[in-house]
């Protein structure tokens, strides 16, 4: 999909599509910064798309369109857009480091060879005169021919492992580059892109291979209440205690997301649905045990509570049909009062 809306970028339809994300922009009174222009772009280019249902859901909910909210919308939904330069740099990087080092290897190898050499000439120069003097002068022709396979190797191997140092750096970066473009900013929670792919992924396995995985759904009960009554700020200090609620029960094999504004998404692999439902009960426990007061002025923000919903993969099921069933049980769990668990089939 991604490759499809860059190809669109660069056909006689990019005019267009630059037009409209412009209007928009100026129809909301959005400064066209780049990075507004990045997003708008791909709004118009895909409009049913996760960023286009996010920030239609700000939108509605009344969210202001700051620098720090569009900042935190591209770095969610546009990760592999905005560092693909980044990457770029550090494969070329990467690339003439091994380069270097296939180098380093074949001048030893040339050294070897040329070593070898010497040696089968100072054998057919014995073997015509083996007088004392013949001998000297082989003698000597070693001695230089030793020093100077000694000089390359020491060349090569300070060579090799400057670049086994520089490659090492280098896989570290991209590894650093590979985490950036799968975490929300904001919560450290992986972001929505890494959630879609990880939970197709193991829909995937457990559909060759059997077994059995379940996805839970949260969401902060009243969280518009934060954001109008003590600014978007304290909403982001919200997010943040949940999300840190959240990393402190949930460790791999299991998955933690935010999955878009204040709802996360927990994917459970190999866990049954009360094992589950065991896991966010106490989730749900933790993050509503003490008040939260807000960090700039003490305030007491009261209790933070979450409404959570339940479904487990059925064979057959997609990923569409998994995440459907577990917002109807969330849904579910705030028609009933909110603050509490439901599963599918509840009643």
């Amino acid at each position: 999909m991604a490759e499809d809306i860059e190809a669109r970028f660069r056909s006689p339809e990019a005019y267009e599509l630059a037009r409209l994300a412009l209007e928009h922009l100026e129809s909301q009174r959005i400064w066209p910064t780049p990075v507004n222009y990045e997003l708008w772009s791909y709004i118009i280019a895909e409009p049913n798309g996760a960023l286009a249902r996010e920030l239609e859901r700000l939108l509605v909910a009344g969210e202001p369109i700051t620098d720090v909210l569009t900042e935190r919308l591209a770095s969610t939904y546009l990760p592999k857009g905005r560092l693909s330069e980044q990457i770029r740099d550090t494969g070329k990087a990467l690339s003439r480091e091994l380069a270097s080092a296939e180098q380093a290897i074949r001048t030893a190898q040339e050294s070897s060879e040329n070593f070898s050499s010497r040696l089968e000439e100072t054998t057919r120069t014995l073997e015509k005169d083996p007088s004392g003097a013949a001998l000297q002068d082989v003698v000597a022709d070693l001695t230089d021919a030793t020093k100077q396979m000694q000089l390359q190797n020491a060349s090569v191997e300070r060579a090799l492992a400057a670049s086994t140092t520089e490659v090492a750096m280098l896989r570290e970066q991209l590894e650093e580059i590979r985490k950036e473009a799968a975490t929300d900013p904001l919560t450290l929670l992986a972001n929505r892109r890494a959630f879609d792919e990880a939970i197709e992924r193991i829909r995937a396995e457990v559909s060759e291979g059997g077994g059995d995985f379940c996805l839970a759904l949260l969401d902060i009960d009243h969280f518009k209440k934060f954001n109008d009554t003590w600014g978007h700020q304290t909403g982001d200090q919200v997010l943040r205690y949940v999300a840190g609620v959240i990393r402190q029960r949930v460790a791999p094999p299991m998955f933690a997301a935010r999955f878009g504004g204040e709802e996360f998404a927990l994917i459970l692999p190999e866990e049954s649905l009360s094992e589950t439902a065991f896991l966010v009960e106490q989730i749900l426990k933790d993050v509503s045990v003490a008040s939260v007061r807000r960090r700039s002025t003490n305030d007491n923000l009261g209790v933070i509570t979450l409404s959570a919903g339940i479904a487990c993969y059925r064979p057959g099921d997609t990923v569409h049909d998994l995440i459907e069933r577990a917002d109807a049980s969330l849904y579910n769990a705030k028609r009933r009062g909110r603050n509490r668990l439901a599963v599918e089939g509840d009643g």
